[in-house]
């Protein structure tokens, strides 16, 4: 096999007497890194990705059938980030050869008129419409009360992923560009390799040690404690454990509530929750329908039975409010399923540099919120780009403003 075109930051190296194993080396698996393996490697960098787990594990926040991607969000400095996802989530499925990993479906929007966070997001979403016959739609499906805002957008780029399998599609397209995967592996140490010719040295458990020019963090849940370990940064980052809950549609309407049949995938501002759905599609006679957010837990030590909380019960409540007389909630959730959210304070991003000994070398993107998985690919291209040119050109191409998400926003509460 040919070897592939130097990347900038190895070509670099080579200038000054440098040999790295590796251009990029990306710590943690799941979507973000996954996708920042496939970037680097897609520009010609020998990028080496590293999982502490088994590849495709359900440990984490990256698996399951079923994620939303929608930009119908109040914060103005999302959107263009998922619109940039969504063209990079078109142009993995062609790369990969029309594999499917999202399904397009429309976006319905609910909240009260009054809360400026709800008409935000509906102004923000692409395409979105404000509608008065709900209760005509989708079979009836919505009971929607007065007071309340309904929109609808058709155009949003808005639908479901399939989580697991979009994981395993970047992890398959890094590794036909050449991207060396490497699973039950786990990271412990990162250290500066200036008595080795710069760059930065990453050990495992096992061990072992790699050399890489640049590094990426995308650890999930566990940034929080790798940063401690290897930079001494405190990152607030709190895991939260939650359920996915699939529910059992009532009998004759199965049908009207498939994405088949153009059920959408929709968001309901129900103070103080937020609950979001997919339309039916992996589970035929059941709706997923969640909660936003779940109680504080340790990566390493969760309850995955019953660590959700009483999110069942807020979301059964959401339910009956809602949606009576098609999905049932006597019981309870027909099956419930442990996910993890890593959440910062404001509920943002963190994309940084690491900083501190590491300078530039060390690029972190971590505290998804519960809200990061549609924006992979777009979160992936930027930890990349950051790491191999000290920029993301994709970003400010897109109008995506990554100034928020610096990790130096949160010294007040760390002072």
């Amino acid at each position: 096999m040919a070897a592939a075109p130097a990347a900038p930051v190895a070509a670099a190296a080579a200038a000054a007497g440098h040999r790295f194993d590796f251009d990029v080396i990306v710590v943690g698996a799941g979507i973000m890194g996954s996708c920042a393996a496939h970037a680097a490697a897609s520009r010609g960098a020998r990028a080496l990705l590293l999982e502490r787990f088994d590849l495709l594990h359900g440990l984490g926040s990256s698996h399951g059938e079923s994620r939303t991607i929608r930009d119908a969000y109040p914060d103005a400095r999302y959107p263009p980030m998922v619109r940039l996802a969504a063209r990079l989530w078109a142009d993995a499925e062609a790369e990969s050869g029309g594999r499917r990993v999202l399904t397009p479906t429309p976006l319905l929007s609910l909240g009260p008129r009054s809360s400026a966070e709800v008409l935000a997001s509906i102004r923000n979403s692409a395409g979105a419409e404000e509608v008065d016959d709900l209760g005509a739609r989708w079979g009836g499906a919505f009971r929607v009360p007065d007071g309340w805002v309904a929109a609808v957008s058709e155009r949003g780029g808005s639908g479901v992923l399939n989580a697991t399998e979009a994981v395993k599609m970047f992890q398959e397209l890094a590794s036909k560009k050449g991207a060396v995967i490497r699973d039950n592996t786990e990271v412990v140490g990162i250290r500066r390799g200036a008595e080795e010719g710069g760059g930065v040295v990453v050990t495992t458990r096992a061990g072992e040690e790699f050399r890489g020019a640049k590094c990426v963090v995308t650890v999930g849940a566990w940034a929080g404690k790798l940063a401690k370990s290897v930079a001494g940064v405190d990152l607030p980052i709190q895991p939260l454990h939650t359920m996915v809950l699939y529910w059992r549609i009532k009998p004759g309407h199965e049908r009207e509530l498939t994405a088949e049949a153009g059920f959408p995938t929709f968001s309901s501002h129900w103070d103080p929750h937020h609950v979001y759905s997919t339309p039916s599609l992996e589970r035929p006679g059941m709706i997923k329908i969640n909660c936003h957010g779940g109680p504080p837990c340790d990566p390493d030590s969760r309850d995955f039975v019953s660590g959700g909380g009483d999110v069942a019960e807020q979301v059964a409540q959401w339910i009956d409010e809602f949606m009576p007389g098609h999905v049932e909630t006597a019981g309870g959730p027909v099956e419930s399923l442990p996910c993890m959210y890593s959440m910062t304070p404001d509920e943002d991003f963190v994309i940084d540099f690491l900083g501190g000994e590491f300078g530039e070398d060390v690029v972190i993107g971590a505290g998804f919120s519960g809200h990061g998985f549609k924006m992979g690919p777009a979160v992936g291209r930027i930890l990349a780009e950051m790491a191999m040119d000290g920029e993301a050109r994709t970003a400010a191409e897109a109008g995506v403003e990554l100034g928020h998400f610096r990790i130096n926003r949160f010294e007040p509460l760390l002072a």
